[in-house]
């Protein structure tokens, strides 16, 4: 196990690997780097992979009042900084997918490339403002597992079934504090990076190539397609999107696929 301290609190990550190409995992909200245990050993055959956990999330220490993409990112600016990766490719999922989009903007220089799966950004207006409502309510555990649901897939296999069982039983572990200040963090306090259409400037700032992969469902609640997720992204001609129809957890539901893509791509990325 490795933990740093950054400011006044404590991340956990592991460091996974070697090779010229450093891979930072950042899982969703509610979630921790467990998220990513289908893609650390594929992925650190050949590439050094970073995986920790967010603030207050998993092993990580809790911090009240700090639960912003923006927080989040900048504890990782510190951690790639202090443990010395050089650019990174971000490979970041729903609330990580956002929060590798600020890691690109605001400290470009430690960003290669950026992999948003299933992003948290792109909401409709009301949307965010109704869900950040939702989680100022007495019970935010019980609005995170309902969103969950709204975000399983309903067509698994049986090798998955035991998916949503685990994703439910994790976010009852965290603070209730935590998981409300995340996602009002998420759909509020960041509506310059989240919600439309003030996100679209904010990530056509992303000036590295970017790997966008959505999930139809997704897309759905977000109340845009797969060609808003092209129209932001980088202007760099690598830059790629695609839609996938599963649940909000492709690299979990199809992690073979999702590997090939994901290696795939960052194998081909421009020097």
């Amino acid at each position: 196990m490795t933990y740093a301290n950054i400011g006044d609190h404590r991340l956990f990550y592991t460091d996974d690997g070697a090779g010229d190409q450093t891979v930072l995992l950042l899982h969703a909200a509610i979630c921790d780097s467990h998220d990513w245990s289908s893609q650390i050993g594929p992925f650190a055959a050949g590439h050094r992979v970073i995986a920790p956990d967010l603030r207050g999330h998993g092993r990580s220490s809790e911090t009240p009042g700090n639960h912003t993409p923006k927080d989040f990112a900048e504890d990782l600016a510190l951690l790639l900084d202090r443990i010395g990766t050089g650019p990174v490719v971000v490979v970041g999922h729903s609330l990580g997918g956002t929060v590798a989009s600020v890691l690109a903007v605001e400290w470009p220089d430690l960003v290669r490339g950026v992999v948003a799966v299933d992003p948290g950004y792109g909401f409709d207006a009301g949307f965010a403002a109704e869900s950040a409502d939702a989680f100022r309510g007495p019970d935010p555990i019980a609005v995170a597992t309902a969103l969950l649901s709204n975000l399983e897939s309903t067509e698994r296999s049986p090798a998955t079934d035991w998916l949503p069982t685990w994703h439910h039983r994790r976010v009852l572990g965290m603070s209730p504090v935590v998981v409300a200040e995340t996602f009002i963090g998420l759909f509020e306090t960041s509506g310059d990076v989240t919600r439309r259409p003030t996100s679209e400037n904010y990530l056509r700032r992303r000036a590295c190539p970017v790997l966008t992969v959505s999930t139809r469902t997704a897309l759905t609640i977000r109340g845009v397609d797969v060609g808003w997720d092209e129209s932001v992204a980088s202007a760099h001609p690598y830059s790629l999107a695609v839609a996938w129809d599963t649940g909000h957890w492709p690299q979990q539901e199809r992690p073979e696929k999702f590997n090939t893509l994901v290696l795939g791509w960052i194998s081909g990325l421009p020097s």
